[in-house]
């Protein structure tokens, strides 16, 4: 199976919207709730997590030359939410971008042979922009954009 291309530009796209997201945000709308435990700046802290958890599947996959999926589920969140309360707003911007950018890089790179693979194990770790764009219309929605 190959891996349609696609996912550069969509991913490229969500990173450009985390970039124009952050860049038009006061810090204010940094701390805008977001749900019930989250603000923006934290779904930003978010993303640059899990966009980092995707580099580590990928540097893994690379090294074994096999799939090698960490043994992490959904209470990472719940167990990480007070560490990325703390981090400040702009930090958590400019995480979410630079990993963004970053992963995208990575991912358009990737051997083909290994990507068709960690796409058979998840396609949310090729194709970012799915879970970017859950979180980020969240935001928009609660900042009423």
């Amino acid at each position: 199976m190959i891996v349609d291309q696609s996912f550069i530009e969509r991913n490229r796209a969500s990173t450009e919207r985390i970039r124009a997201l952050a860049a038009s945000l006061t810090d204010e709308e940094m701390l805008q709730p977001v749900g019930e435990h989250w603000t923006v700046a934290i779904a930003l802290a978010h993303l640059a997590w899990w966009d980092r958890r995707v580099m580590y599947v990928l540097d893994k996959t690379e090294q074994e030359g096999s799939v090698s999926i960490p043994d992490i589920d959904i209470a990472v969140n719940d167990l990480s939410l007070p560490l990325w309360a703390v981090v400040p707003p702009r930090e958590a911007a400019l995480i979410a971008i630079e990993t963004a950018e970053a992963l995208d890089t990575r991912l358009e790179n990737y051997p083909p042979d290994l990507l068709e693979k960690v796409y058979a194990a998840s396609s949310r770790w090729v194709i970012r922009a799915l879970h970017r764009n859950e979180h980020l219309d969240e935001v928009d929605g609660a900042l009423n954009r």
